[in-house]
């Protein structure tokens, strides 16, 4: 039993594959890849394809190394299949970036699908609703912005990692001596780090332009302060 998702629009490899067996009434799941746009359909199918007699479903997400919104959805029909069908259902063995967004969002790391196996609270009052309608908002929010952020470091190692490596070779310095210049000359030029690491790679080619003046001020500095270190 497997399910897989298509590739990324983006291009890479944010692909989701769920791979599983069935023992009696017990169904094993093991999703691999990223929950991102398209993993909720991806299980749906999976479960759809479950033989009536399940009474229980384990997932192990070990395997899971990112998660964005999309995984709030993934939980969803999880938490739905599970009510619907009056079946135990788990998720266990979060980490990394997933546990991450499941601390952000409120829920149990060890198991977000456990307070579902409780019985139903009663229906809040319009104005309790409507507090935790803004309290859930607020949190989607909050998730959203932490993972473009993890999107944009990720999108950003390369050049670093290239800008590094021309500093080492050219002004002598270790990995971290380097990272510390660049992370200063963004400091001091009030420039993303990303945009530093750009113009000294860059910079680097033949014929590349030079840093734009302020950027080349703020280097020159860094270094200086490094050699006096």
């Amino acid at each position: 039993m497997t399910s897989a998702a298509s590739p990324h629009p983006t291009g890479g490899l944010n692909t989701l594959v769920i791979s599983g067996r069935v023992d009696a009434d017990r169904a094993e799941l093991t999703p691999r890849g990223e929950l991102v746009h398209g993993c909720a359909d991806i299980l749906a199918r999976t479960l759809a394809e479950l033989p009536a007699t399940i009474t229980r479903v384990d997932l192990d997400m070990g395997g899971v190394h990112f998660m964005d919104t999309a995984g709030l959805q993934f939980l969803d029909v999880l938490g739905d299949y599970g009510r619907e069908r009056a079946t135990t259902v788990t998720t266990t063995n979060w980490n990394g970036q997933p546990r991450r967004i499941l601390e952000l969002a409120g829920l149990d790391t060890t198991d977000p699908l456990r307070p579902a196996a409780h019985a139903p609270a009663p229906a809040p009052a319009p104005a309790a609703a409507s507090a935790v309608a803004l309290e859930r908002a607020e949190c989607v929010h909050v998730l959203q912005s932490e993972v473009e952020q993890l999107r944009q470091a990720i999108a950003s190692r390369p050049v670093i990692d290239q800008a590094r490596g021309i500093l080492m070779a050219t002004h002598g310095c270790t990995s971290d001596q380097a990272w510390h210049i660049l992370r200063e000359t963004s400091q001091l030029s009030n420039t993303k780090l990303r945009d530093v690491a750009a113009a000294v790679t860059a910079s680097a080619e033949s014929d590349g332009p030079p840093p734009p003046p302020e950027l080349r001020t703020a280097l020159n500095k860094a270094l200086a302060r490094r050699h006096r270190g």
